[in-house]
């Protein structure tokens, strides 16, 4: 599928290898309880709320990539929204959860299947690198806790770079920092904006990871769902 001139993969990190969905409803679920958000919601059940924030937080995350909304907007917003969607005052969200939450979530060590042995597996023939949009604290607790700094020799994060993917000045500081350049360069994520489109614009080849198995767009060339594939791929 690749020439041998490929060298170094770039890869993201929530929703590729970290699976965030599902540590953020571990998350969300002890402390949906801890602060009895099922007295307040009037539901035994933390499934509807999560639900609701999974949306928010995936929208606003879309706008954070473009640099539409701050940080403290985002993480903000995506509880608020919620609570109003859900019929509760946002006045009434306890600013302690939102902390626990950013304390206990990148914590949460959920992979998708397949990660470490496919790491390992590419980190013996090429030399693999990390670019996330995802904050900095986050990100390195997540990275130090799923024991996953070990493959990769550059780590990439917007916020301390300043720029967030699908600006290509991110890629270029990649490839520029990693000593590589588009051709032999390798972008695999789950976001068809962030990542691949991002990549292809730049003249990188690109990944979509697929694991819920949505439609492959047409303008998308190659596409896994499952990060096994990768070792039969490369």
């Amino acid at each position: 599928m690749f020439n041998s001139t490929k060298k170094d993969i770039f890869f993201d990190l929530d929703h590729t290898i970290w699976d965030f969905d599902k540590n953020a409803e571990e998350s969300l679920n002890e402390l949906y309880f801890k602060y009895r958000f099922d007295s307040l919601f009037n539901q035994k059940s933390a499934s509807h709320f999560i639900e609701t924030y999974t949306v928010n937080n995936h929208r606003l995350w879309g706008l954070y990539h473009h640099g539409k909304i701050t940080k403290p907007e985002l993480r903000k917003a995506r509880f608020a929204d919620t609570f109003t969607q859900l019929g509760i005052d946002p006045a009434l969200f306890p600013e302690e959860f939102e902390l626990d939450y950013l304390a206990i979530c990148p914590q949460k060590t959920n992979l998708f299947p397949n990660a470490h042995e496919t790491l390992a597996y590419l980190g013996q023939k090429y030399n693999l690198h990390l670019i996330s949009n995802g904050f900095k604290e986050a990100c390195e607790t997540k990275l130090e806790k799923s024991n996953l700094n070990k493959y990769f020799k550059n780590i990439f994060i917007s916020e301390v770079i300043g720029i967030n993917k699908p600006d290509p000045r991110i890629f270029q500081f990649a490839m520029s920092t990693a000593n590589t350049h588009a051709q032999q360069s390798l972008m695999i994520g789950d976001n068809l904006d962030a990542d691949v489109r991002g990549a292809l614009n730049v003249g990188m080849d690109a990944i979509f990871f697929n694991p819920t198995t949505m439609e492959k767009p047409d303008d998308i060339s190659h596409m896994i769902v499952d990060l096994k594939e990768l070792q039969s791929i490369l």
